[in-house]
């Protein structure tokens, strides 16, 4: 399995999640939500520094062959960090080649990829991005598909703050999915504006960097974050989970009404 599926599983259930590869393994001590880097596949080579800090590192690759290629001298160069590709564009080629450049997990767009994707390598992570403007119907639904996550589609250079509106709408998705939820958020986000995330359902945020920006930013972000105590991961919505039923006919009290009329 992805090694970056298994850790938003992980936190999003609310479990310990065990690192290292021997079989004394340590746990981590607090839940923490992620952050995930983003970088062009083209400048990815020498933004390698600004990913200081960062959960994993996410690839923008619009043409396959070339961004395998960049992917893997980023894996070279970068030999401890988890590493994704975001696809843009109508990416339906054979990704098995990303597979073996080092990527762990694969984003790709609802409405853009064709589902020959399905074909790929079971063992990379497939992450299913979709439209905030996404029916609730629809959203349900991706609770079923073979996917292990969800994003919100979006860029992150477009949203300059985070409001309540942002709020809502990260809030809204958490509750209606049974996976793990990652939303796109400003460079200049605040570990504050983070933890208020986590309370409502996000368990990573994507975050995209260009050579414009501070190569230590994400370092001291993460190192603010750590001084935060994140609860524990809450449970799902009871009605996220457990399909609503109609009254049997007939019925046009609840149950425990009758009983108090009793």
């Amino acid at each position: 399995m992805s090694k970056f599926v298994d850790r938003l599983n992980r936190l999003s259930r609310g479990e310990a999640q065990a690192i290292g590869f021997t079989a004394r393994q340590a746990a981590l001590p607090k839940p923490k939500i992620q952050l995930i880097a983003r970088l062009a596949a083209e400048s990815a080579e020498s933004l390698t520094g600004h990913i200081a800090g960062a959960d994993a590192a996410l690839l923008s690759i619009s043409k396959l062959a070339t961004g395998a290629e960049t992917l893997q001298k980023v894996s070279q160069s970068l030999p401890d960090i988890i590493l994704g590709a975001w696809l843009k564009g109508s990416n339906n080629g054979d990704m098995k080649q990303l597979t073996k450049a080092g990527c762990d997990f694969i984003v790709f767009s609802a409405a853009d990829t064709t589902l020959t994707i399905m074909k790929n390598d079971k063992e990379t992570g497939k992450i299913l991005e979709v439209e905030a403007s996404l029916s609730e119907g629809l959203l349900r639904t991706a609770n079923e598909l073979p996917v292990d996550a969800v994003i919100i589609a979006g860029e992150e250079k477009e949203i300059q703050v985070l409001t309540w509106q942002h709020l809502m709408l990260f809030k809204r998705f958490a509750d209606l999915l049974t996976k793990p939820l990652m939303v796109p958020v400003p460079s200049q986000v605040t570990a504050g504006e983070l933890e208020a995330l986590w309370e409502a359902g996000v368990t990573a945020v994507v975050i995209e960097f260009e050579a414009k920006q501070p190569e230590n930013r994400l370092m001291k972000l993460r190192q603010e974050i750590d001084k935060i105590e994140f609860s524990s991961r809450r449970s799902k919505r009871a009605d996220a989970l457990v399909p609503r039923t109609s009254q049997p006919s007939g019925r046009t009290v609840p149950e425990e009404d009758e009983e108090e009329d009793e």
